[in-house]
């Protein structure tokens, strides 16, 4: 019945429910609900239900609802709750999820939030937020199954039945030694077709792939994105097997980091979203824009060094527009096609060049196109063939830097250590405006006894 309700109608049975005082209506209704349909709920539930709503939810639940929430609506859940019951409710959240909440929270926050804590879940929590931010030792969870390499298929099965509750996935079991060091992983298949008494060491693969816990997350998720495993083991220095990172929370981080390049190759500084306000939205973009102002006068300059030019023949100004623009997004697409990719590829001398020279065809064949197009079109219109010459040929060489440009800028920041997607789309296309504008009347002023 519930699957076949729209959101407004669940909305409303919630709300009877809890009006009407019935925990055990409300809670058959969560039962067919997923944790984002709950959460979903709760946020759009009116102010003077959401304590009813949370007084008659379990701690596990509450648990899953916190996941799902952003940090201003955990915040104010936790603030609904009574002491006793934040504790219960932190102990049963993930790892990783908790250890994002309370990044950036005050020291006395987080002490007087962990002291309702148990013990282990405290401690676990306290040795994850040591690790550096963005790093996969915030983003691993400890609820995973690990088995001995001494253990037979059975007493693996055994324990993986005792545990995939508590376990976050159970697509993967981890083999350790007596020191803790991982030595291989076994899944679920593998212990499928293996027979009861067999010994884990003799089915385990060996070869496994792993990332420390100070390993950049983004790196991570790439590991994960590049080998299509469901979730990746964090071990530390010495190979002690310390957590695991699951895909699900690596996703989030391919999308945060994307969202990120955005925002840099946009120029609009740091995150800005529908509820920013528009004083903070102006204040992060004007930085790029007042810099891309000043090199923009640049190009005011040349222009204004070409005056003769222009007055002599004054067709030219009906052109420039066009070439300024169309390097402007040339460059932009190479730009995006190159920080994509650096997100994918490991880069060396062999892979650049490729990529390089790849971007270069690519510059010559839409230059070359592009330009015999708008070379015919200025020869028609004004009936001059030296016109349409220096207007197709500057498109051309325009296209073609631009194209080089987009490409090259990146890595260049990229060599040096710097984020390339600090090259943003709007300094490229200032840049290549310059360029473009000094070809073309450089161009223009070779030839101008022939367009007079």
């Amino acid at each position: 019945m519930i699957q076949t309700m729209t959101e407004n109608q669940i909305a409303l049975l919630i709300i009877k429910a809890l009006k009407d005082n019935k925990q055990k209506e409300f809670n058959r209704i969560l039962d067919e609900l997923q944790p984002y349909d709950i959460a979903q709920a709760y946020d759009h539930l009116p102010e003077k239900h959401k304590k009813r709503f949370l007084l008659f939810m379990t701690a596990d639940r509450l648990a899953q609802l916190l996941e799902e929430l952003n940090k201003d609506m955990q915040l104010e859940v936790l603030n609904k709750l009574e002491n006793e019951k934040t504790g219960k409710v932190l102990d049963l959240m993930d790892n990783d999820d908790l250890a994002l909440l309370l990044h950036d929270m005050s020291a006395e926050k987080i002490e007087g939030l962990l002291a309702g804590m148990k013990q282990s879940e405290s401690r676990i929590i306290q040795n994850m937020m040591t690790y550096p931010p963005e790093t996969a030792g915030r983003l691993m969870t400890n609820r995973f199954v690990w088995i001995r390499d001494y253990y037979t298929v059975r007493e693996a099965v055994e324990k993986l039945k005792s545990f995939a509750e508590y376990a976050e996935t159970i697509n993967y079991l981890y083999v350790i030694d007596q020191d803790r060091k991982l030595v291989g992983v076994v899944s679920h298949r593998d212990l499928l077709i293996a027979e009861p008494l067999e010994v884990i060491q003799d089915i385990m693969y060996e070869r496994v792939i792993s990332a420390a816990v100070t390993t950049d997350q983004e790196e991570v998720a790439n590991m994960v994105l590049k080998y299509d495993f469901l979730a990746i083991p964090i071990v530390n220095e010495e190979n002690v097997l310390m957590g695991i990172a699951t895909v699900d929370d690596l996703m989030d981080v391919v999308v945060q980091e994307a969202n990120e390049d955005i925002e840099k190759l946009s120029a609009s500084g740091k995150a800005i979203d529908f509820d920013t306000k528009a004083f903070v939205a102006a204040y992060r973009r004007l930085p790029w824009l007042i810099l891309l102002l000043f090199i923009g006068i640049i190009s005011g300059s040349i222009i204004s060094g070409y005056e003769a030019t222009l007055s002599q023949v004054v067709a030219l100004a009906f052109f420039m527009p066009m070439i300024s623009g169309m390097t402007g997004n040339t460059g932009t697409q190479s730009l995006a096609v190159v920080v994509r990719g650096l997100v994918s590829n490991d880069l060396n001398k062999k892979v650049v060049t490729k990529l390089i020279l790849r971007e270069l065809g690519v510059g010559v064949i839409i230059g070359v196109t592009c330009g015999i197009l708008i070379a015919l079109i200025a020869f028609f219109w004004q009936g001059n063939i030296y016109l349409g010459l220096v207007v197709g040929v500057s498109l051309l060489l325009t296209l073609i830097i631009g194209t080089l440009s987009g490409a090259t800028i990146p890595l260049l920041l990229y060599k040096f250590g710097i984020d390339p997607a600090i090259a943003s789309g709007p300094l490229i296309t200032t840049l290549n405006d310059i360029f473009s504008l000094v070809t073309y009347f450089g161009i223009a002023t070779m030839f101008i006894s022939y367009l007079t």
